[in-house]
C-alpha cells in the first residue's frame, strides 16, 4: 500500500460519493469493489483533504458519508 494507490482508491470513492448524497460504507464496498481497509484508507484521505464529512446512521450500525460542498 502507498499514497498512490491509496489516492487511486479515494478517487474511486469520491465518484460514488458524487452519485448520492449520502452513502453507508456498505454501499460505497459494492460501489466500488473495494476491501474495507482500502476504503477506510480512502475515506481518511478524502478526510484529511476536508472533503467528506461522516455521521451516525440511526442505528448506529454504519457510518454514514457524504461529500462536503465547497
Amino acid at each position: 500500500m502507498n499514497t498512490e494507490l491509496i489516492g487511486t482508491w479515494a478517487g474511486l470513492v469520491w465518484t460514488a460519493l458524487s452519485e448520492a448524497d449520502v452513502l453507508g460504507t456498505k454501499q460505497i464496498k459494492k460501489m466500488t469493489k473495494l476491501k474495507e481497509k482500502e476504503i477506510c484508507a480512502a475515506l481518511g484521505w478524502l478526510a484529511r483533504e476536508g472533503k467528506v464529512a461522516f455521521e451516525e446512521s440511526g442505528d448506529d450500525k454504519e457510518i454514514l458519508v457524504r461529500l462536503v460542498q465547497g
